[in-house]
């Protein structure tokens, strides 16, 4: 069945006709082509059907705006941060049950119950496999080693993923040591921060400078698409830890129920579903991520970038500090570059 990608307007939603048994309605940021295949598999494997809204931005303050009007049973994002700011702003509701507690390790899922991870994603360095010798980048502190004056891309640092990366570094190291590790990053940048994390690595591949920082799937889908392949092919992906012994931070895809969803138990079977071993393989083979569940191994082509030590620090630890990392980026006015 085709994906109903749709972007429906605030006045459709509000005349919703209601919803039919055996109907999930999926509010989603992540790609139509990525979540497809999951669909797929949940249709044919429940009888159920999936009505999914792709949003690019805004979930919880449309949540927030319909109110109990909204026909929306799940949201389905990327980043801790987003799946925090949903429950904070009391659109989500706890769930509990023995299969996601059993196939979501602890680190990977909210205390309450009110979000659940699906897949992981490390986020790594991709460096010039010209310029930068293998095993030359360790750690995340090690990026404002002044040795890298002028060679590291990055986007945005108000980006979710880049606030998420600070806010794990304020975790492990306080706020002071943070802002001098952002600092010193910020006077290694080659040029002042713009695009997304493919954008970084064709830099590299064009010479403009030799390291960035990106998530591993982007990789998979650079040498999925034969313009983008020679960036892929110029770089290779490192793993960096933090310095206190802890591993690679890892951020997740996640999904959340919302509170007032009409078609609770066909979204918890949705839920249920998207950590399913069958899912796992899905997320694994199709969109190149680390699954979630330990059960499950990443794909033959992931496994090749390298040895993942992920960091077990609970998200919602890191997701705590998205606020003072927000606001460092802002007082060392990052994005100017150096």
């Amino acid at each position: 069945m085709p994906l109903r990608a749709l972007i429906l307007s605030s006045t459709a939603l509000a005349c919703a006709t209601p919803v039919l048994a055996g109907e999930v309605n999926v509010y989603s940021y992540r790609q139509p082509e990525l979540i497809q295949p999951l669909i797929d598999g949940f249709e044919s494997t429940t009888s159920h059907t999936a009505n999914v809204v792709y949003i690019d931005q805004g979930i919880t303050e449309r949540l927030v705006a319909e109110g109990e009007r909204s026909p929306a049973d799940l949201i389905f994002t990327v980043d801790i941060s987003r799946l925090s700011e949903a429950k904070a702003a009391g659109v989500t509701q706890a769930v509990e049950s023995e299969h996601l507690t059993q196939h979501v390790p602890e680190a990977m899922r909210d205390a309450d119950g009110h979000w659940y991870g699906v897949t992981t994603r490390a986020r790594i360095v991709y460096a010039s496999k010209e310029r930068v010798a293998d095993g030359e980048i360790t750690t995340y502190e090690d990026l404002a080693d002044p040795k890298w004056e002028g060679r590291i891309c990055t986007r945005s640092g108000t980006h979710d993923y880049t606030i998420g990366l600070i806010s794990a570094l304020i975790e492990h190291n306080g706020v002071e040591a943070t802002r001098d590790w952002l600092e010193g990053v910020k006077s290694n940048l080659a040029k002042a921060p713009e695009g997304n994390d493919r954008a970084q690595v064709k830099s590299i591949w064009a010479g403009e400078c030799d390291i960035s920082i990106g998530n591993t799937y982007y990789m998979g889908a650079m040498l999925q698409d034969p313009e983008q392949e020679a960036w892929a092919n110029a770089v290779r992906i490192a793993f960096p830890t933090f310095e206190d012994g802890s591993g690679t931070h890892v951020n997740v895809s996640g999904v959340a129920m919302t509170k007032g969803a009409p078609n609770r138990d066909v979204a918890l079977e949705f839920m249920e579903y998207l950590t399913s071993p069958e899912a796992q393989a899905i997320y694994a083979d199709v969109v190149n991520e680390y699954p979630v569940s330990p059960d499950a191994e990443p794909s033959e082509l992931v496994r090749s970038w390298g040895r993942i030590d992920p960091d077990d620090t609970p998200l919602t630890a890191i997701a705590s500090h998205r606020a003072e990392a927000l606001k460092l980026v802002e007082e060392v006015d990052f994005d100017a570059g150096s």
